[in-house]
């Protein structure tokens, strides 16, 4: 089963709602993941948003 990733904040989701931004629309075709540990050290995070650690997709569809 592929895992789904919320459409709006591009968190991978286990459940019904994304916990991030509350959401309950999901993509199952997603390219590339990025594991955020520390959202207020990391570079990348940073300039594309991320404000919660996790997992995320870099490109949803």
């Amino acid at each position: 089963m592929k895992r789904k990733a919320c459409k709006k904040c591009k968190m991978f989701v286990e459940g019904d709602t994304c916990p991030t931004c509350h959401e309950a629309q999901f993509v199952t075709n997603w390219k590339g993941r990025l594991n955020v540990v520390d959202a207020n050290k990391s570079e990348i995070g940073k300039k594309i948003g991320i404000k919660v650690k996790g997992e995320y997709a870099i490109k949803v569809s």
